[in-house]
């Protein structure tokens, strides 16, 4: 069986394109991140959405802010930050707003990293999407918007005790 033939195989009902969207969204993020590790030198995929999360961050994030951000836990983002701090592009800080939360602070290896090494593969990132037009772009962007929403909910569903939302 090839993707075509699950394409068709799942197109036929509303209930049988929801399980299609679903396992796509998790092959995809799997084949994303396969390829993301075995070219880029350095750092995994999770490591590089972790350095950029902080990079771009105007203010300094928690191990909690962003294992929420990033849709872990966080333990994950402790062992995430391990590595990256003895590879030199993160510091750990306990956070000025609560003694007892721990932050992680970008060296200038960071920024190193994001304007030497990592714009040579930022390039590549094109032919990923350059089979959509601009409009399907924008399409893909609002939808993908959306589905954050519906992950939302999902977790009031699941959980509803739990305010994930907190940052």
């Amino acid at each position: 069986m090839n993707f075509n033939d699950l394409i068709s195989k799942f197109s036929n009902t509303a209930e049988n394109q929801q399980k299609a969207i679903f396992s796509t969204l998790f092959i995809a993020g799997n084949k994303l991140q396969t390829l993301f590790d075995k070219h880029i030198p350095e750092i995994s995929l999770k490591q590089f959405m972790l350095l950029s999360i902080v990079r771009q961050s105007e203010k300094q994030l928690t191990f909690t802010q962003l294992g929420t951000l990033l849709g872990c836990s966080r333990q994950n983002i402790k062992k995430l930050a391990d590595v990256l701090m003895k590879k030199g592009f993160i510091t750990i800080q306990r956070s000025p707003l609560d003694t007892r939360a721990m932050c992680i602070c970008p060296t200038d290896r960071v920024n190193n990293y994001f304007q030497n090494d990592f714009s040579k593969y930022q390039g590549e990132l094109k032919y990923l999407f350059e089979v959509y037009t601009d409009k399907e772009i924008e399409t893909l962007f609002i939808l993908l918007s959306k589905l954050y929403t519906g992950i939302e909910h999902l977790e009031k569903e699941i959980h509803p005790y739990e305010n994930s939302s907190n940052l």
